[in-house]
């Protein structure tokens, strides 16, 4: 009987036979919960576009995360046998960005279908919940770029007032309009260079018939040749690296000519927007921060609840915030409606 809990039905074994012997039952579960996070942080990196193309944190013991970021200084000649007391100190201008509340991804597998699949439903689960949660972070943080985007710079002190966004159009239902697209290209990168905004780091993100466009349409050098040669890109897809030093990438997640979007529940932040005319994005890292409080996580139910509903939950979830940081740093592309 050293193998079993007693209950008032009887007795329960402790131990879960397998081909290499006795498993406890929580050690099985732990495994499972290995498997779930491992598949679902693969999914969730792999879908994730924007979360390493802006100033991220992690909130720790707090509600909000304070953002400082400081404007120009002026330089001047010294008179001699006068002290330096630092009286140039730069204007400097504080964003606060709070929490939104819990995001979830869940589903209940059933252990019958489970059994009965031919192939492995729990990492299939993972990975879907894993991009849910990828699609969610990276739709809230375009929405706040493109904001960024319309805002004017909250440093407005000598010798300022700092750039604020700026907003590029490609003209009328030119959004997929390839030599459209480089033009605005190649204008966001003097705008950029013109607010002293830095080389490195500049990131574009289009849909993907944008992107498409541009390597089928564009007859330019744009092509990486890393990727192997000019036919081999095109026939791949792959290989559009980037146009006057801004790196492109791809994403379904940005709110493309999308209209309206309304405010949810649960989100601390104001996301919501006019995007009728929004087609890409154009933008430093600093143009928005994330904080970054939970996950991505995975959580599964095991022990008496798996036996009461004889299946299991598997719940991902995850908590940020994203706001609005250099608008300087932001560019959005338009393509007005006719």
């Amino acid at each position: 009987m050293a193998n079993t809990n007693q209950t008032v039905l009887g007795a329960i074994n402790k131990a879960v036979s397998n081909t290499a012997g006795g498993q406890a039952y929580d050690t099985k579960y732990g495994t499972y919960l290995k498997l779930f996070s491992g598949e679902l942080f693969k999914a969730y990196e792999s879908a994730c576009v924007a979360r390493d193309t802006i100033m991220r944190r992690t909130l720790k013991n707090g509600k909000s995360l304070q953002f400082i970021f400081t404007g120009r200084m002026q330089a001047g000649y010294h008179t001699p046998g006068t002290p330096i007391l630092g009286s140039g100190d730069p204007p400097v201008a504080e964003k606060t960005i709070v929490c939104d509340d819990l995001l979830i991804s869940s589903a209940f597998v059933y252990d019958l279908d489970e059994t009965l699949a031919h192939y492995d439903l729990r990492g299939e689960i993972s990975k879907k919940i894993g991009y849910a949660l990828a699609e969610a972070y990276d739709k809230k943080i375009f929405r706040m770029i493109a904001k960024s985007a319309r805002e004017a710079h909250p440093i407005t002190a000598a010798p300022g007032p700092e750039p604020g966004g700026s907003v590029i159009q490609l003209g009328v239902q030119n959004e997929f309009n390839a030599q459209a697209l480089v033009d605005a290209f190649f204008e966001a990168a003097s705008i950029l260079d013109e607010k002293n905004v830095p080389n490195t780091g500049r990131v574009a993100v289009l849909s993907p018939r944008q992107y498409y466009a541009l390597i089928s349409q564009v007859d330019t050098n744009i092509l990486n040749r890393d990727y192997g040669n000019t036919s081999g890109n095109l026939t791949s897809g792959q290989g559009l690296y980037e146009i006057a030093g801004i790196q492109i990438k791809r994403s379904n997640n940005l709110p493309f000519l999308a209209g309206t979007v309304n405010a949810v529940s649960g989100e601390n932040n104001n996301y919501s927007g006019d995007f009728s005319t929004h087609c890409g994005l154009i933008y430093h890292k600093d143009a928005a921060g994330c904080v970054e409080a939970i996950g991505p996580q995975v959580q599964v139910t095991s022990g008496d609840v798996s036996v009461l509903y004889q299946g299991d939950v598997i719940v991902g979830r995850m908590a940020m915030g994203c706001g609005t940081l250099n608008p300087a740093a932001a560019i959005e592309l338009q393509s007005a409606r006719s």
